[in-house]
């Protein structure tokens, strides 16, 4: 009988001839699903909080991402980054979106408002402040979305057509909310701190303040 290295391959070399033929068929199959490469790229122009942005984009890229990592406005936070927590809500036209959600390319020409954007210079936006006065916060991780939720939750309560990025609360009449439909309205914002009574104590006064 001949020896092992006569009659066939060793074990070693077996085992690395199928090593090698794993990786070979695995790859292709990576990149045919887009896992490996990079994904299409599309352009997009938006404005976020007043400023217009024209850039070519991976159309895989949520807003979330592309508002923490290309324009460094880190106020909305990314949190279960399934749409179930709340902490990256931020403002498309006037309305509430998770924006872990939402791709960025299917926003063209929107107008997207970040917490940042709220206040006008030093002046903070009426929500703001009452989340200020009412200690409507503890850690502070969820309150950008809470606070941009209820933003819009105003305008959505009065049915009003006034920007939501507005500070004058008072060019309609606030709408009279009791603290069940202030909850219910803000129950897609989760706070691990239970701050919940304090959130709603801030909407409550926010939706009668008038600017000084």
């Amino acid at each position: 009988m001949g020896s092992q290295r006569e009659v066939g391959m060793s074990r070693r070399a077996f085992m690395a001839t199928v090593a090698a033929g794993g990786v070979a068929v695995t790859l292709p199959a990576g990149r045919a699903a887009g896992l490996a490469d990079a994904g299409p790229v599309s352009g997009v122009s938006l404005t976020v909080n007043g400023q217009r942005h024209q850039m070519p984009l991976d159309t895989r890229v949520t807003l979330l991402d592309l508002l923490r990592e290309r324009l460094e406005l880190t106020g909305a936070k990314k949190g279960c980054d399934h749409g179930q927590c709340g902490a990256c809500t931020v403002l498309v036209n006037g309305r509430r979106v998770n924006a872990c959600l939402t791709l960025a390319v299917t926003l063209e020409g929107d107008e997207v408002t970040t917490v940042e954007g709220l206040a006008r210079g030093d002046d903070l936006h009426p929500v703001q402040q009452a989340f200020l006065e009412h200690d409507g916060f503890q850690c502070g991780f969820c309150t950008p979305g809470q606070i941009c939720s209820a933003v819009a939750l105003l305008d959505e309560a009065r049915g009003s057509s006034v920007s939501a990025v507005t500070s004058d609360l008072a060019r309609v009449a606030p709408a009279t909310l009791s603290d069940p439909e202030i909850r219910e309205r803000m129950s897609g914002n989760l706070c691990r701190c239970g701050a919940y009574t304090n959130i709603v104590a801030a909407v409550r006064a926010a939706a009668g303040r008038r600017p000084a």
